[in-house]
């Protein structure tokens, strides 16, 4: 699965996200301009430790992007003005998934590398403008990654308030 920035303006989204990619297996894509410093210490607070389990790729438009992802599989895009639900999609493993930036969203040259019906939204309630960039992120690739069988995934940890010492987190 590839998950795409498009323009990313805040420094710990985006680290946020680094760090979803890590732990999902997805690679992230980031197109500039980007709204910081790829040193910024809030991209790399968000991301805490993760950056170095994370495939990142910075491409410097959307043409090289395009290149990029030649042979990747179907591109979605995420809108409020997407014309179905995100959960009415079958996800397959290579498919893009794009992102616009914090402020404005999917930009219509962006908007433009995806086929109509596949621009999705994230429904939300009525007279909500967003949601914050990572989770909105967060909530699609885990969609995509559970039709895959979280594929990857390292056995689960089943704690419970039940697991015998009590206690819901290590410590």
């Amino acid at each position: 699965m590839h998950v795409v920035l498009v323009h990313p303006e805040i420094a710990p989204n985006t680290g946020n996200i680094i760090r979803l990619c890590a732990n999902t297996g997805a690679r992230l894509h980031l197109v500039e301009p980007l709204g910081f410093d790829l040193d910024d210490r809030l991209l790399k607070r968000g991301g805490l430790d993760y950056h170095e389990y994370a495939a990142v790729s910075v491409h410097p438009d959307l043409a090289a992007l395009s290149v990029a992802l030649a042979h990747a599989g179907r591109w979605y895009g995420f809108s409020s003005g997407g014309a179905r639900s995100y959960s009415d999609v079958e996800f397959g493993s290579d498919d893009v998934l794009v992102f616009g930036a914090e402020r404005v969203g999917l930009s219509p040259q962006a908007g433009a590398l995806i086929e109509p019906n596949r621009l999705l939204v994230i429904p939300m309630r009525p007279d909500n403008r967003s949601l914050n960039l990572a989770n909105a992120v967060a909530i699609v690739v885990y969609e995509a990654w559970r039709q895959q069988g979280f594929d990857g995934a390292g056995p689960s940890r089943q704690l419970t308030s039940e697991t015998p010492g009590g206690a819901l987190f290590d410590r």
